[in-house]
């Protein structure tokens, strides 16, 4: 009989502490990967770890924009749950896998699918839009206002309905206060998730 495998995928809007749980996680035992990651290894050729690479016709530098759109091929072409499917077979041989970045609704039921969980990180804009100014992050460079972020919101919520994915979440963490807070309720989680 197999071991069985705890995947929590982690999503919410930018700068709401998706990484910041995923790296919780990874510090209680959990190996971490993003959504993104299958996307930046396949831009860069760095394929060696995967069992099965995706055949897809495009090229360029690994931007933001320039993953949204091989993301956007990669579904088109293999379905909704490819992310997911990369994620977890390049880390196959992970007992507990947390899945940073969760971005649409065939990604949260190919993650329920396989008996994971979702967790929906969320803080208003004014306390994101601080984060982002703290943490400069080259990705960001287009986010210099609130109303930058905003749009980023408003952007995000029509390409890939982030609201339904906190409808459809297993749990949703207010993401105001301090990390211990944020370390106390994800841990709550994992507890009423064992259970």
């Amino acid at each position: 009989m197999g071991v069985e495998k705890t995947i929590v995928g982690i999503a919410g809007k930018i700068a709401a502490g998706k990484t910041t749980v995923a790296k919780f996680l990874e510090e209680l035992g959990f190996c971490r990967i993003s959504c993104s990651e299958p996307l930046l290894d396949i831009l860069t050729g760095n394929v060696s770890e995967y069992s099965w690479v995706p055949e897809v016709n495009f090229k360029g530098e690994p931007t933001r924009e320039n993953l949204i759109e091989l993301g956007r091929l990669l579904k088109e072409k293999y379905g909704e749950d490819i992310l997911i499917r990369l994620a977890i077979d390049k880390l196959r041989r992970c007992k507990n896998i947390a899945i940073d970045g969760v971005r649409s609704l065939g990604e949260v039921e190919a993650i329920k699918r396989m008996g994971g969980i979702i967790i929906y990180i969320e803080a208003r804009a004014e306390v994101r839009f601080e984060r982002l100014r703290k943490r400069c992050s080259e990705k960001d460079r287009g986010i210099k206002t609130l109303q930058d972020l905003l749009r980023f919101d408003e952007w995000e919520e029509r390409l890939y309905s982030t609201t339904n994915i906190k409808e459809k979440a297993d749990f949703v963490i207010l993401n105001e206060g301090s990390l211990e807070e944020l370390k106390k309720k994800v841990r709550e989680i994992l507890r009423e998730h064992s259970n």
